[in-house]
This record gives structure tokens, C-alpha cells and sequence, in this order.
């Protein structure tokens, strides 16, 4: 079988795209058409419509080059989670289970747990990052970050049962920063903001074995079940899921939340300017992707 030449592979790849952008200038439908198919904001349509034109490439030219999916992959029906892999589930084939023994549910169920891990994990991680800012700040060693909330944090550290009334907001800032981090692989098996759930949610959670014992924690334990030979069950993989994610929302994301009330100024209704309407043609504009406030909210006070 002979080999491509990697330099003409990639002339053709550079050739495509010029085709591209010499078809959509020739066909003024394909332009509107992709336009309309693309989005539904008509702030966004000229620059969409520019990209055609001069062939720059976006996020929809490179989904619509991964055309066809795989049908495995997007039926959740391929697994790559050992070296002997990667399985995929054909019944009508007569490949039901993968090297391992796992059949169609417990990939699934595998997949989507593994996905809940990375979203929490990221969560949480975020929220991480506002804690240890909340703690810098609190003993002088973040430089710019002010506590702007004082009733929202000692509404917080009273959940923790503090002593809220002799303490400057610095001093309580330190003590919640400290619990909050604890919380990540708190040993008392919940979190603490759990218990604002509503008491016959709780005990649902309890009943089920879903109550979510650390940040950290489920989120180990989740990598820790999909991996081969471990997690055999998928109902119990899936109810692990409700676990991790119970983990996330009502402890890393939920301290995010809080504490960037807390540092950042609880939100409250405001008129602002959007999307493109925030970008000045006499300025040097910068965009910082991501909702982490952490920077953003300290370039827009500099």
C-alpha cells in the first residue's frame, strides 16, 4: 500500500480551503444559507458571512468536516479505556461485550460517568481558585482583591458555626477560606452546603446512597469505577454519577458561586452593553475566555 505524500496531503488541505472560500464568493445562497443555519443572532451573521468569504476557517467549518460521526462514538458505544481496546458493541455482529466483559450498558454508563468526573472537576476547580484568592486576600496577599459582601460572608461562616459578631470580615475571611478548602476532602462525609437542600431531599439522597460525602472525593471515586474490572454494575455507575454531580453542585460550584459574591459584589440588575457592542474601534480590545473572575473582574477595575 503506498503512503500519501505528507507534503501533498498537505497542499490539498490548504487547496480545500481556498476552494471553500472561491465557492461561497461564487454562490451568494450558500452564504445565506450557512448564515441562517449557523446562528440566530443577527449581530453575529456579517462576520459569519466574512469568514465565508475569505475562507476563515470556525468552530461550524470544522464540525462540518467531522461529518459523518461515528455512530459508536456517538451512541456511547465504543470504550478505550485499556490497551486492548478500543471495543466497540455491533449485536449484529455478534460483538455484544468488549475484551473485558462490558456490554452495552456499562459502556454507556462508563462514558457518561467519566464525562460528569471532567465537568465536575473543572467546577470545582474553579471554585477552588476563588477560595484560595479569598484566603490570599484575607491575610494581605492578594493585592487588589477587596471583601465587598461582609453580610453574605458571615451568612456563610455562620453555617459553619463561627463566631461572626467580634471578628473583623478579614479575620472571618480566613476562617471560611480554611473550611471551604476542607471541604474538598472533608471527612465528615457531606458537604456543608448540602444542608440547605430542602429535608425531604436529603433524605432521598441518604435513602440512596447519592448523598455527596466530599468534593474531591466523588470525583476520585468516579475515575476509580470506569476504569476496567472495577465498576460492573451500571445502575451503580450511574447512581455514582447523581453522586459526583450532587458533589459539584452543591459543593465546589456552589462555593464558587458564594465566594465570588463575596470578593467580586453580590450581582444585581444593571444595564450593560453585549456581545459585539462591547468592542471599540479605537481601543485595544481584549477578550479573556473563560467565567472565572478571578482576572477578568480585575482588568475591568484597572
Amino acid at each position: 500500500m503506498v503512503k500519501p505524500d505528507p507534503e501533498y496531503v498537505q497542499k490539498r488541505i490548504v487547496c480545500s480551503d481556498v476552494e471553500r472560500a472561491r465557492e461561497s464568493l461564487l454562490n451568494p445562497k450558500i452564504i445565506e444559507q450557512k448564515k441562517e443555519e449557523r446562528t440566530i443572532d443577527e449581530l453575529a451573521k456579517p462576520l459569519i458571512e466574512v469568514s465565508l468569504k475569505e475562507g476563515i476557517e470556525t468552530v461550524w467549518d470544522r464540525y462540518e468536516k467531522q461529518q459523518p460521526e461515528c455512530k459508536f462514538c456517538a451512541e456511547g458505544l465504543s470504550c478505550s479505556r485499556c490497551a486492548m481496546g478500543p471495543c466497540r458493541i455491533i449485536p449484529e455482529h455478534g460483538r455484544v461485550r468488549g475484551v473485558c466483559g462490558a456490554d452495552a450498558d456499562l459502556i454507556v454508563a462508563r462514558n457518561l460517568l467519566d464525562t460528569i468526573a471532567t465537568g465536575a472537576a473543572a467546577h470545582s476547580d474553579h471554585g477552588r481558585e476563588i477560595i484560595e484568592t479569598l484566603h490570599k486576600t484575607a491575610i494581605g496577599e492578594a493585592q487588589g482583591y477587596t471583601i465587598t459582601d461582609g453580610v453574605k460572608l458571615r451568612r456563610i461562616a455562620e453555617e459553619f458555626g463561627f463566631e461572626t459578631e467580634r471578628l473583623t470580615d478579614e479575620e472571618l475571611a480566613r476562617d471560611v477560606a480554611l473550611a471551604l478548602l476542607e471541604e474538598y476532602g472533608t471527612t465528615k462525609n457531606y458537604v456543608q452546603f448540602s444542608r440547605r437542600a430542602p429535608e425531604k431531599t436529603q433524605k432521598i439522597w441518604n435513602a440512596t446512597g447519592i448523598t455527596p460525602r466530599s468534593v474531591d472525593r466523588e470525583i476520585v471515586e468516579a475515575m476509580h469505577r470506569v476504569h476496567m474490572g472495577v465498576g460492573a454494575d451500571y445502575a451503580n455507575i450511574l447512581l455514582h454519577g447523581l453522586r459526583t454531580s450532587l458533589g459539584d453542585g452543591w459543593g465546589g460550584s456552589m462555593m464558587a458561586t458564594d465566594i465570588s459574591d463575596v470578593l467580586f459584589k453580590t450581582p444585581e440588575i444593571n444595564e450593560s452593553t453585549v456581545n459585539l457592542g462591547v468592542v471599540k474601534k479605537d481601543h485595544v480590545n481584549i477578550a479573556l475566555h473563560g467565567h472565572n473572575p478571578v482576572l477578568s473582574e480585575m482588568v475591568v477595575r484597572a
